[in-house]
């Protein structure tokens, strides 16, 4: 193969194929973190824009799967249900993206991850949160909001959405399909954006793709596990990884 993967030694590519199998059987499993694992791994053995680039197709390649697996037709009831949540996200996420100087990174990455790790430790204690089905489209506008606000600025808006879906138990062939449809349209605006910049270029490609293998066996198997998961089991287990990315979060922020 060519491009960049022939300037990395074979050692730091099967690395690199170990984070992002992992990457990819959290992704099948619960249906987030595979951006947010590979870069954590990925940046430890290659240099961070490359790393970037290398999980662009994974993630692209996994959320038109994930969104798409029970078909379209499915998937489009999943839109329309959530409606609100992805057009207040998506429209905030437009705007606060020209604020992305006002605030620095570090204090964005406290500011998600704190209230992100605090709902999940609480619901993995007992807590339930009184959302009451009639106020949904306010409660569902504003944690929306809060999502596209801190996205928009620092390309994280995960988090949020999975502890609102969870938190109004959704069913989780349901959720694992709208995780998918708002990953999906953020990963395309992810590929445009890096396309510009040079960071997704002919010269890193050839990684991403060579990374796709990875992925797609490791969610093949996190969606074996998945199928076989309650749903009880599959709410602990998603909190018990939105405790994690929160965690992994409030360590960007502190530590840089």
């Amino acid at each position: 193969m060519s491009g960049i993967v022939a300037e990395i030694p074979v050692w730091i590519l099967l690395a690199a194929g170990g984070f992002t199998l992992l990457a990819g059987f959290v992704k099948g499993a619960v249906g987030f973190g595979m951006p947010m694992l590979m870069i954590s791994g990925l940046a430890t053995v290659l240099p961070g824009e490359v790393a970037l680039a290398a999980l662009i197709l994974p993630t692209v390649v996994s959320n038109l799967y994930q969104s798409l697996r029970q078909g379209w037709r499915v998937a489009l009831s999943a839109i329309l249900r959530f409606r609100v949540y992805l057009l207040v996200m998506l429209g905030v996420l437009s705007a606060s993206a020209q604020l992305v100087t006002v605030l620095s990174p570090r204090a964005l990455f406290i500011a998600i991850g704190l209230p992100v790790v605090l709902f999940s430790v609480m619901q993995l204690v007992g807590w339930r949160p009184n959302l009451r089905p009639e106020n949904r489209m306010r409660d569902e506008a504003a944690i929306a909001g809060f999502a596209g606000f801190f996205g928009g600025m620092s390309g994280v808006w995960g988090p949020p959405t999975v502890a609102y879906l969870t938190a109004i138990d959704t069913p989780k062939a349901e959720q694992m399909r709208v995780q998918g449809v708002i990953y999906g349209l953020g990963a395309v605006v992810l590929v445009a954006a890096h396309l510009r910049s040079g960071v997704f270029s002919a010269h890193t490609a050839p990684l991403s793709v060579l990374m796709l293998a990875p992925a797609l066996i490791g969610m093949a198997v996190g969606t074996w596990a998945h199928d076989r998961m309650d749903q009880a089991l599959f709410k602990r287990l998603t909190l018990v990884v939105l405790v994690l990315a929160g965690l992994n979060l409030l360590r960007k922020g502190l530590m840089g």
